[in-house]
């Protein structure tokens, strides 16, 4: 078929160049035969583009050229022609193979990518990547192995796959083609980079295990794989595809590019440092190690730390009853308790919409009401809410990683706190923490 449609290319381009013969100059006509020879580089390469090219000189020469039905090339500029549609062929047909090829890098890095990130473990998955990657590679065969003294076998090369600075692993090739360096070198750096993240990510989830193991807390074991294979693997990636770049292309990259780059690891970085100080949090209160220090104090006082380690009180109107509330807590527990409900509950009341919280006492308790005029929650997140890495239905992507309020939650029982969630009166969501009152009352500064 693809002879059949490349002689076709070039009877067409003949017939042209005969219903125009008339009017223009026969030897400019020759040039039209790029039109033939073209196409059939960008589709099907040299392989049909130098015989399509060697047609078209022919059959120019044949049915236009003095002596006309003959194949004499005695003129030098029918050999200049026929040298022009070879050069042209051979151009063409390499800058559309080079097209190709990249295309089909960049198709085989983002198949490996979904793959290790939707499928089981990297080793269970190194043969179908090797398989891709002898593709790209344009070799016979490929495997891959995380061994650091694989040795190869007959007719392999082996090739190192480096990621940060250390070794992941080899890449083995059978019968390497001619011209697969480039591909080498675009393939190979980005293969390893995403196979030490996948790495990193078993480990983290084996060391998971583990640990869920010794503590024998179903809990935990929960949260921290949510958090490996979910919430750590968006910054990881992002970190290693950032450096990666960096490292691969840094000399060809402008200031700006540069500056975006390491603006990414470092916001990433310290998304990853906060995820984690949460997580150690999660499980220290779920493993049960968390002791309240607890001291006579103001709620007031409390709400005022909050707010000054928030950093934004404007928006925070605060009522109270009027009579100093004691409770007998952890100062720095509960801080946190109410730093985590005030930026839960400003991170989603629309910018410049304000957050009432209002002091009261109830009966045994001092209760806290934290409302906001967000989107709210729906009846059956009332309880879920509080629930590690849950987040509401109307949540996105920008608001973490659902840690905050489980860990408001830990914190409040440990100190014999209640909390809960209401659907609040402002079209939004209401906290609520009741803290147990102190029988003591507070000293008053002389």
């Amino acid at each position: 078929m693809r002879i059949l449609l490349s002689g076709g290319a070039v009877a067409v381009v003949t017939a042209a160049i005969a219903l125009v013969e008339s009017f223009v100059p026969v030897l400019s006509l020759g040039a039209l035969y790029v039109f033939a020879v073209l196409p059939v580089a960008l589709l099907w390469g040299l392989e049909y583009a130098i015989p399509v090219s060697i047609a078209s000189m022919l059959a120019f020469n044949w049915f236009f050229l003095p002596p006309v039905h003959t194949l004499t090339l005695a003129d030098s500029r029918n050999w200049f022609a026929l040298a022009v549609y070879v050069v042209t062929a051979v151009v063409v047909s390499d800058l559309a193979a080079r097209s190709r090829r990249r295309a089909r890098e960049a198709a085989l890095l983002a198949h490996i990518a979904r793959t290790l990130l939707e499928r089981g473990s990297v080793a269970s998955e190194l043969q179908r990547i090797a398989d891709g990657a002898a593709t790209a590679l344009r070799a016979d065969a490929a495997r891959i192995t995380l061994a650091a003294d694989s040795t190869p076998q007959a007719g392999e090369i082996g090739r190192p796959l480096e990621a940060g600075g250390r070794r992941i692993g080899t890449i083995f090739l059978r019968h390497e083609r001619r011209g697969s360096t480039a591909a080498r070198r675009h393939v190979l750096s980005p293969l390893a980079s995403m196979l030490a993240v996948a790495l990193d990510r078993e480990r983290l989830e084996q060391d998971a295990v583990e640990t869920e193991a010794l503590r024998r807390s179903d809990s935990i074991k929960t949260a921290v794989l949510r958090a490996v294979s979910h919430d750590l693997r968006s910054p990881l990636m992002a970190i290693s595809t950032a450096a990666g770049t960096l490292q691969q292309f840094g000399a060809a990259l402008g200031e700006t590019d540069r500056e975006d780059l390491l603006e990414t690891i470092v916001a990433e970085s310290e998304r990853l440092d906060h995820l984690v100080g949460n997580l150690l949090d999660l499980s220290r209160l779920q493993g049960g190690v968390v002791q309240p220090e607890r001291r006579l104090c103001r709620v007031e006082d409390l709400l005022a730390e909050a707010l000054h380690e928030l950093g934004e009180d404007g928006r925070v109107e605060l009522r109270s009853g009027g009579d100093a509330a004691r409770v007998s807590v952890d100062p720095g527990q509960i801080e946190r308790v109410l730093v985590n409900l005030l930026e839960n509950a400003l991170k989603y009341s629309p910018v410049g919409s304000p957050v009432e919280v209002t002091i009261s006492r109830l009966g045994t308790e001092v209760v806290v009401r934290i409302e906001d005029r967000g989107p709210g929650l729906a009846h059956d997140e009332l309880l879920r809410i509080f629930e590690p890495f849950h987040r509401g239905a109307s949540s996105t992507g920008t608001h973490g990683a659902g840690l905050g309020l489980a860990i408001a939650r830990g914190f409040a029982d440990a100190n014999g706190c209640r909390l809960w969630a209401e659907r609040g009166g402002l079209g939004g969501a209401t906290f609520v923490l009741a803290i147990p009152a102190a029988a003591a009352p507070v000293p008053v500064p002389a």
